[in-house]
């Protein structure tokens, strides 16, 4: 018997919703899954980002309801939110990437479908929160994108800006190394990288910057410059979860001879459709 898909109204893109997302006048969310379910195979296709804080609260409604029905699930999130915190700097911080797995899990999923998980480093099949994730990288598609539309014949040089995403530049790929300081003061949790270095020559070569996620670019934008500033001919940035925040896609657009990513997160760059590697 084939699965059951449901479908987010979030994943509404790429799908024909059949769950019913509400809000009540106080702001609670209501939630009403349409198809008829009971004791059944289910493949659940809902995205986290943006608006994660509420994505989860809905995700983990939806599963719990189908919990209840004896479902066994399968959930596809292109991007999994909370992924940054993955390790304890300082005492007393949440380790936010274990407990939102342990959540995740414990209302019902048996297995996560996600793509470049921050956390992971590398692609495959992992156990992480007492959650079953698989890890789907789309740096093969960012690769061709940018071979058939940027680079055309020339040769390139695949190079990733720092060692958390080395994995997605392969074998032959180069990698950057960043260094952070401590966390900025104020409300933002953010550390700023204070030093970029890179061990390879890049003058005159045509070169592809390949990430998981950009956020705020910093990351991004710094690795762009130390490039240029080493004669680079050539500077294309792509990356998975493209969010772009405040106006890093600007700035590089400026800095660089094109930007590009996938629909995990949609907006104008995206251009790789990662539900092909489902």
């Amino acid at each position: 018997m084939d699965s059951l898909k449901l479908i987010s109204p979030n994943f509404s893109d790429l799908l024909l919703p059949n769950i019913e997302f509400k809000k009540f006048p106080d702001g609670d969310l209501y939630i009403r899954i349409i198809p008829e379910i009971n004791k059944q195979e289910v493949v659940l296709y809902h995205r986290l980002y943006p608006n994660q804080n509420e994505s989860l609260i809905q995700l983990f409604l939806i599963l719990k309801t189908l919990k209840e029905k004896e479902c066994k699930i399968t959930l596809v999130s292109p991007y999994l939110p909370y992924c940054r915190q993955d390790k304890i700097w300082e005492t007393g911080e949440a380790f936010s990437s274990k407990y939102i797995c342990e959540m995740i899990s414990f209302a019902g999923t048996k297995k996560l479908i996600t793509f470049d998980c921050h956390f992971l480093k590398k692609e495959g099949d992992f156990d992480y929160g007492n959650l079953k994730i698989k890890n789907i990288s789309l740096n093969k598609k960012l690769m061709e994108y940018a071979k058939n539309n940027y680079f055309k014949n020339e040769k390139f040089e695949i190079i990733s800006p720092d060692m958390g995403s080395s994995y997605m530049v392969g074998e032959n790929g180069k990698s950057m190394k960043k260094t952070r300081g401590e966390y900025n003061a104020g409300k933002e949790a953010y550390r700023k990288i204070e030093k970029m270095e890179m061990n390879f020559e890049v003058e005159n070569k045509n070169i592809l910057i390949i990430d998981d996620m950009v956020s705020g670019g910093g990351t991004m934008i710094r690795a762009v410059e130390n490039l240029k500033e080493n004669n680079a001919k050539k500077i294309v940035c792509a990356t998975t979860h493209g969010f772009f925040l405040k106006d890093s896609m600007p700035k590089l657009e400026t800095l660089c001879d094109g930007v590009f990513c996938s629909n995990t997160i949609p907006n104008k760059s995206s251009k790789i459709n990662f539900m092909d590697l489902i």
